[in-house]
């Protein structure tokens, strides 16, 4: 188990770090997001067929018609996230749990929400091999967040909905902070939003490409492990 946590060849430590040169030259600076990226071994987080390319810096397909985020904007959202050392905080769109476990050493608590049970069960895998235990999870709509425990101090959006969620919203406390791409097949956008009482300010991060945010769940069915 520790050969394949450390990885060999292409999935070996000394690939990580050549990673995280290339994130630091593209401008992440957050030392914390950096150590992060180095230690997760992302090649646990892809099928068998793409681990030679699992650090490269690019998007891959893990089945269920989704994709594992470019190791860079995982990298640019979690330092976006992190600019008001948040604690508690809401992650939309489990997927492979990549994203999940980047985060999980930098903030106190993450509850995280995944719509398709069979990804969902796949990252609680994972993310259990690795020891990450200050994670919730939950079988869910992210367009409906986590009432029940909210206000958030942070939450990370990890799929694309046509607009901003107003529940999602409604759901950041005080100073709370919302990363969130956004858009459509014409474009999107990351955006980088503040609450401030009753308003939100708004910044754009830069342009983006993720997989829809869709409404509903996706129980388990024995044919998506071949989708």
């Amino acid at each position: 188990m520790k050969r394949e946590l450390e990885g060999i060849g292409m999935t070996s430590k000394r690939t990580r770090d050549r990673l995280v040169a290339r994130l630091r030259q593209r401008g992440i600076t957050h030392e914390g997001v950096l150590q992060s990226i180095g230690d997760v071994p992302r090649h646990l987080f892809v099928d068998e067929a793409f681990e030679h390319r699992a650090y490269e810096d690019t998007a891959l397909p893990v089945g269920f018609g989704q994709t594992i985020s470019q190791p860079y904007v995982v990298a640019r959202m979690t330092q976006t996230l992190l600019a008001n050392n948040p604690r508690h905080v809401l992650e939309v769109g489990t997927g492979t749990g990549y994203q999940t476990a980047v985060l999980a050493p930098l903030v106190h608590r993450i509850l995280t929400i995944e719509r398709i049970e069979g990804l969902l069960a796949k990252a609680q895998q994972r993310l259990r091999v690795l020891g990450v235990d200050n994670v919730r999870y939950r079988l869910g709509d992210g367009y409906e967040g986590w009432p029940a425990e909210s206000p958030f101090d942070a939450i990370l959006v990890a799929a694309a909905p046509p607009e901003v969620p107003p529940v999602l919203l409604s759901q950041l406390a005080e100073g709370g902070r919302l990363v969130v791409p956004v858009g459509g097949d014409d474009g999107q956008e990351l955006r980088f939003i503040e609450r401030v009482g009753d308003t939100f300010a708004t910044r754009i991060v830069e342009n983006v490409r993720f997989v829809p945010l869709v409404k509903g769940v996706r129980q388990y069915r024995g044919s998506d492990l071949d989708d």
